[in-house]
This record gives C-alpha cells, structure tokens and sequence, in this order.
C-alpha cells in the first residue's frame, strides 16, 4: 500500500514540475540580439510555418544538439512548439543540462501573434 501511496504521489507531482508557458518573457528575451529561438517541433511542423530566425531541434534531441547552437550555458534560450508540452519538457531537459536562461514560450500561434502586437 505505501508502494502504491508513494507512486501516485510521485505521478501526480509530475505535471506540477513542468515548465510553465510565459510569453511575455519570451517576447522580451526575443527583443535582444543574443536570444536563441529554438522551435522543437517536427520537421514537417517546421517545414509547414516557422517563426523569424527560429532553429528546429526536436524536443527528443535538444539534449544532444544544444551545445551547437548554444555552447554558453547562460545563453538566453526561448522555446516554442505547437502547444506548450513539447517545449516544456525541452525547457526541463535544458534545466537538467545546465542552462540558466531557457523560457517556454509554448505555442507558434501564440508565439506569433504575441510577436506581431509587440511591433
């Protein structure tokens, strides 16, 4: 019973550990040269509508593939996907890795209008 007491405390604490979208902040680290725009969705995600500047690596390989982009770990980073989910566990693989400035800015869509009404 404690097994099992223990493993749903762990399973529902899980969703609270994800990365939580902020726009705002994204739209801001966006208006400074040095801020990374990474899109973490699909080729085909990409390939069909992509953001101004914006590098793809899949959320499953960011882990592998950031220090060529971003070798500094204090490199502002802002990551979009179609929803939020996608660049949320990017956002936490980023964490656990090192980086200290990684934003979710959760989806294109959004991302992109909220790009659109800052200008």
């Amino acid at each position: 019973m404690r097994t099992l007491l223990a493993g749903c405390a762990l399973l529902f604490s899980l969703p609270a550990a994800a990365a939580e979208v902020d726009q705002s902040a994204a739209v801001q680290a966006l208006a400074t040269p040095k801020t990374l725009l990474i899109d973490v969705r699909t080729a085909e995600e990409f390939a069909a509508g992509a953001l101004p500047g914006a590098s793809r690596i899949s959320y499953e390989q960011i882990g592998t593939q950031i220090a060529g982009l971003a070798p500094d770990k204090d490199t502002p980073i802002v990551l979009y996907c179609r929803s939020g989910r996608r660049s949320s566990i990017a956002q936490d693989e980023l964490s656990t890795l090192g980086y200290t400035h990684v934003i979710n800015a959760g989806g294109y869509q959004e991302l992109k209008t909220a790009l659109a009404l800052k200008d």
